[in-house]
């Protein structure tokens, strides 16, 4: 990959957990605050720039997690590098998406991959792509 870094955007820890209510006690405890969620199914959970997602009953797999358009500090980044983008260079590198996009759309949306261990991958954009009229 040549030319500028690839900006991911937010990076936080999605969590696959069996109590949503026990997991937010015990993140609690480490001094992580919810910042958002529907205390249902999923929270949103912030110590300092350490950004955890708890989700129950909704993945099999802890899942690293990037959000282009979003600082560390979860505010929206006014300029940032669109999904699309990030894709091409990934694919173009010969990493296959298990998830996969619209390279010609510009609402949000995701992709996803696994890492040479294993790992699930997600990179979710919440914002239209940058200079769209939905992004305007």
């Amino acid at each position: 990959m040549s030319g500028k870094p690839m900006e991911l955007g937010a990076f936080s820890m999605s969590l696959a957990v069996a109590d949503l209510g026990a997991s937010r006690a015990f993140y609690e405890k480490l001094g992580f605050e919810k910042t958002g969620g529907d205390v249902e199914h999923y929270l949103i959970m912030v110590n300092g720039s350490t950004v955890l997602g708890l989700f129950q009953k909704m993945f099999d797999k802890n899942i690293l997690t990037f959000n282009p358009g979003l600082g560390q500090d979860t505010k929206r980044l006014e300029d940032f590098t669109d999904i699309r983008e990030i894709r091409n260079r990934l694919v173009e590198a010969g990493i296959e998406m298990v998830t996969d996009l619209d390279p010609e759309g510009t609402s949000p949306t995701s992709i996803a991959f696994v890492d040479p261990d294993g790992n699930p991958v997600l990179v979710d954009q919440f914002f239209p792509r940058p200079g769209s009229a939905e992004g305007s």
